[in-house]
């Protein structure tokens, strides 16, 4: 049987060629219409998007920081200044293993862990751009700007930049009341606007610097510029500069200030001077001090840990921040009060055996005098800082008015404008010790504070504060550190104060009195000390604080006692008394009686102050005088 031959259906294969061309033809078109629908909806509905993000890996925003504002003392001697500074920054994008690079930079300079943890800490946590530069190291010197430069060729992404740093000339005399910038940390970098501190790298920790921040900071600006794929700039597209920071002059005098450094002589306290007419704060002085500049781009744990534990606490602002007991310096302004209430006459008179004693009550309070002062009035318990007639005068008074009155002179009271590290020390009262303790108040209590004890405390700000408003009779200035700046700054106070109105304006002129016999008079308790030879007339007032209690029946004996638990000495006052310029507190800690140890501090500083601008006044007197009485042969 013949197998059969089975031939090639030539009209099949055309139709299945053909239908697989057709459905090629089909998938073809598809995918093209695609493509053609991808190019179109990249390069014509996304063309704003993507044509934004080329430019954005082309071209990057530069923010260029402002200078920062200068601040200058009342003569115009700077005291904040910019100076230029060279730092060493890594642009992380350029290199390939940040480790070898650290190991790298550390052979040709020293490089610190700390200062490889800090860069790593803003490496992390700072939002910034690529290819943006971060600084490892800071304040380079000559040397090792010339051993990076030499080898920078060596080290992609490693360079040398210039920045300008806050610089404090005078160093460590205004480190409490100028205040210090320092690097933004992370807290910080999450509460700023980002807009107005983008390429700033530090912000105004404390005083002057922290209270003026907005308007010491300037307006930031930026540079526009194409970089190629390495993050290198080819052109300056566009430029807007950045606002420098509002320059401020303030009311301290250098001069000043330093005397009244070399008046304490060591000694830890703290002055305050006012002028008493505009409030311009002429000197403000808390010692011991530090030098504010290693701060400025972060101290070395070692050096903080070195200020942070030494028992002297430099780092402490005792001018502003320091409340202490005001001991016998509120006996002027409870004098005022007594007179105004009348409470007491300038003719009443008390009988000090040596201490005071609450009716049915066996406890004594004593008077600084063991043996007492006798009978005395008014003025003489001033004079002579007579304890007894003040604790009468304080139950008389009441608590009540107490706290009225020396609250009407800002104890108690945040009053300075600008002052941003001031406490707001404390005048008690009932409502106060009920809703802190839960307790009711005792008479006994209210004793104590009619001679600056027990709960009441001051800071120097605040007495320097008061002692002005007395000097104004009873006119409120409010202390400030602004002078003048290039751009208007508008000051408020936080809590507005009325002036003291007295139903005599004999009740100023009495306790003026008592004031000035406190220097002038021989039973004046400042005037062994500060009241000989002095070419104007001064009111004063001294002050003992005691620090730690004393028993029934023991005496006070500083030689038993450890430096730390001696007397607070304390001195308040004004000049000249018929044309106040200048009002003054200062605080001695632990230095003994305020005769002997803060009263010396403010006659120096009155010195200083007062005698140069009144012999100048006495000179250009004697010219108008010459020029009113008609030379010889006129007439």
């Amino acid at each position: 049987m013949t197998d059969s031959v089975t031939f090639k259906d030539h009209s099949k294969e055309i139709r299945i060629f053909n239908s697989r061309i057709l459905k090629a033809s089909i998938i073809l078109v598809i995918l093209t219409g695609i493509l053609i629908s991808r190019l179109f909806y990249l390069q014509v509905v996304e063309h704003e998007k993507y044509s934004t993000q080329s430019d954005e890996n082309r071209i990057h925003l530069q923010y260029i920081p402002p200078i920062r504002g200068l601040i200058y003392d009342t003569n115009g001697l700077l005291l904040a200044d910019n100076k230029p500074s060279f730092n060493l920054t890594l642009t992380p994008e350029r290199i390939a293993d940040l480790e070898k690079t650290f190991k790298d930079i550390n052979q040709i300079i020293p490089i610190q862990p700390e200062e490889i943890a800090q860069f790593k800490k803003r490496l992390r946590n700072k939002p910034r751009k690529p290819f943006e530069s971060v600084p490892l190291k800071f304040r380079l010197t000559e040397e090792e700007i010339a051993r990076i430069s030499v080898n920078e060729h060596l080290m992609a992404g490693v360079e040398v930049e210039a920045d300008l740093i806050r610089y404090y000339p005078q160093g460590d005399i205004y480190t409490h009341t100028i205040g210090y910038v320092q690097n933004i940390n992370d807290q910080e970098q999450k509460k700023l606007d980002e807009k107005k501190y983008k390429g700033v790298s530090t912000i105004g920790k404390i005083g002057i610097e922290r209270f003026y921040e907005e308007q010491l900071l300037g307006k930031v600006g930026y540079r526009e510029v194409e970089v190629n794929a390495r993050g290198r700039v080819l052109r300056v597209l566009d430029q807007k500069e950045p606002i420098p920071g509002t320059n401020l002059t303030l009311y301290l005098d250098t001069e000043l200030q330093k005397i009244s450094i070399e008046a304490l002589d060591g000694q830890s306290g703290a002055i305050v001077a006012l002028d008493p007419k505009t409030g311009g704060i002429l000197a403000m002085v808390s010692e011991p001090s530090y030098d504010p500049n290693p701060f400025v781009r972060g101290i070395g744990f070692k050096a903080y840990a070195a200020l942070l534990n030494d028992p002297a606490r430099p780092l402490y602002n005792r001018a502003s921040s320091g409340e202490y007991p005001p001991a016998s310096t509120i006996k002027p302004f409870l004098a005022i009060a007594g007179l105004n209430t009348g409470s007491v006459t300038p003719a009443n008179q008390v009988f000090d055996p040596g201490w005071y004693r609450l009716p049915n009550q066996k406890r004594l309070y004593r008077n600084w005098k063991r043996g007492g002062h006798g009978w005395v009035n008014l003025e003489r318990a001033v004079v002579v800082s007579n304890d007894t007639y003040f604790y009468d005068l304080a139950l008389k008074l009441g608590i009540d008015t107490m706290h009225d009155y020396l609250q009407r002179f800002g104890i108690g009271i945040r009053t300075a404008l600008d002052v941003g590290e001031q406490r707001p020390g404390l005048m008690p009262s009932r409502e106060w010790k009920m809703g802190v303790r839960n307790l009711p108040w005792f008479p006994g209590e209210t004793v104590i504070t009619g001679i600056g004890q027990g709960f009441m405390k001051a800071t120097p700000l605040q007495l320097a504060a008061a002692t002005a408003v007395l000097a104004n009779k009873g006119k409120w200035i409010y202390p400030r550190l602004l002078k003048s700046s290039t751009s208007p700054i508008e000051l408020k106070p936080t809590h507005p104060m009325k002036d003291i109105e007295v139903n005599n304006p004999e009740y100023w002129t009495q306790v003026y009195e008592a004031m000035r016999k406190v220097v002038h008079d021989r039973s004046g308790t400042a005037h062994y000390r500060i009241g000989k030879d002095i070419p104007y007339l001064m009111a004063g007032k001294t002050g003992t604080a005691q620090v730690v209690g004393i028993k029934q029946n023991e005496r006070y004996d500083a030689s038993k006692l450890a430096k730390k638990h001696h007397d607070h000495g304390l001195f308040i006052g004004f000049a000249p008394l018929d044309d106040p310029q200048i009002a003054i507190a200062v605080i001695v800690e632990n230095g003994g009686g305020g005769s002997s140890a803060a009263a010396p501090v403010a006659r120096k500083i009155l010195d200083a102050y007062l005698i140069p601008r009144l012999q100048k006044q006495a000179v250009e007197q004697a010219k108008k005088q010459e020029q009113k009485t008609p030379s010889a042969g006129q007439g």
